[in-house]
């Protein structure tokens, strides 16, 4: 660590919390890098804790270059963990902020206090509202959306149809729940395939509660099917099935400020080569660009401005939201999905479209702390 870690300072203590259990652990890490990068140490203390693949809080580097992409390598937080196999343990009693560290045969060793953490937890064990409800029990303030908000935001179905009840345009979906799978599939594959024959193909078949594009694959017709269902159910027994929608992908970033949340210019991700959507590999292997600001008319950004934060309101969001959405050939915007903890990694849209917005990246990670340290704790 670079600070004595018994020592009390006067700058509000972060504790940014990444990695994790899911199948996004890598990316986890990499928004964890970029947020270390940016955080303003003048202003802040930061106690970096990574959460390993198999469930251990461990104390980790403060070295944002260990993780980074190195070639086509994604870094993990084994290779990050301080040595000596310890584990963090945060406060359980809201009267209390301090941090341990109880490494094997030793006496725990006191971290300090944490005034808020900054979760970077992509996917489930993390986005979901799990980490969020830890927190709650505990009395910690932590940056973006409480446990409602966060377990509507990682499940598809369920934002879909919170959306429908606001008014948001979605596009033609179903669901297989994990008990129709597994006592019908048969029964199950028929109603993907009727989808398919009422929406036409190609179809996206989706784990319903994941990110960062994992466990995507586009359907051209039925043979394709069977491994594209165990692909998406490698990542999440509920699959959702979702119509193609011809268009252009259009995201928007929304941000609380003072005076409640404001949208980014949006930014437009434009088909890519040599992938047949915006999948994991373009996202962050192969460095697919978006367009920022997108390509819009007034009206058209007005709108998608205005549907991202009726959006985030929907789902009783805080701190932050990136809304995606797909212009179709008929001129109108239909919602597709809101991520509560976007990437904030170096090449991410949504830090980009609040850099073309004026807000750049220390300001962002800022208002985003000062915005968890407004909040008190509770339910939300």
């Amino acid at each position: 660590m670079s600070s004595d870690s018994t020592h009390q300072s006067p700058k509000p203590r972060v504790a940014v919390v990444f990695g994790g259990r899911s199948s996004e652990h890598t990316i986890s890490v990499l928004t964890a890098g970029a947020v270390l990068r940016a955080i303003d140490r003048e202003r802040y203390d930061v106690l970096p804790i990574g959460i390993t693949t198999d469930g251990r809080w461990a104390l980790t580097a403060d070295d944002p270059e260990r993780m980074a992409i190195t070639g086509r390598e994604l870094p993990t937080v084994a290779g990050i963990a301080e040595p000596g196999g310890g584990s963090v343990l945060l406060p359980v009693d809201p009267a209390a902020r301090e941090v341990v560290l109880a490494e094997p045969g030793s006496v725990p060793k006191d971290l300090g206090d944490v005034d808020v953490v900054f979760p970077v937890l992509h996917g489930p064990y993390g986005e979901d509202g799990t980490l969020q409800g830890m927190l709650e029990l505990s009395g910690v303030p932590y940056v973006g959306a409480g446990v409602l908000a966060s377990a509507v935001g990682m499940d598809k179905e369920y934002m879909k149809r919170i959306f429908h009840s606001f008014g948001l345009p979605v596009g033609p979906y179903t669901v297989i729940r994990p008990r129709e799978w597994d006592t019908d599939p048969a029964a199950a594959r028929k109603k993907i395939v009727d989808f398919a024959g009422d929406h036409g193909w190609p179809v996206f078949v989706k784990p319903a509660r994941a990110g960062s594009s994992m466990g995507i694959t586009k359907v051209d017709d039925l043979a394709g099917l069977d491994d594209a269902i165990a692909e998406a159910r490698a990542h999440d027994p509920k699959i959702i099935v979702e119509s193609l929608l011809r268009g252009r992908e259009i995201e928007c970033g929304v941000l609380e400020f003072e005076d409640g949340p404001r949208a980014s210019v949006p930014a437009e991700i434009p088909p890519v080569s040599d992938h047949d959507f915006y999948d994991f590999e373009a996202k962050y292997l192969d460095s697919a660009e978006g367009i920022v600001p997108a390509p819009l008319t007034p009206e058209q950004t007005d709108r998608v401005r205005e549907l991202a934060v009726l959006a985030y309101e929907a789902v009783s969001c805080e701190g932050l939201v990136r809304a995606d959405f797909f212009l179709t050939e008929d001129g109108e915007f239909v919602i597709n999905e809101i991520n509560t903890l976007p990437g904030f990694t170096p090449i991410s849209m949504y830090p980009r479209m609040w850099q073309a917005s004026g807000v750049d990246y220390p300001e962002l990670i800022d208002r985003l702390i000062q915005a968890a340290l407004r909040r008190s704790t509770g339910l939300r």
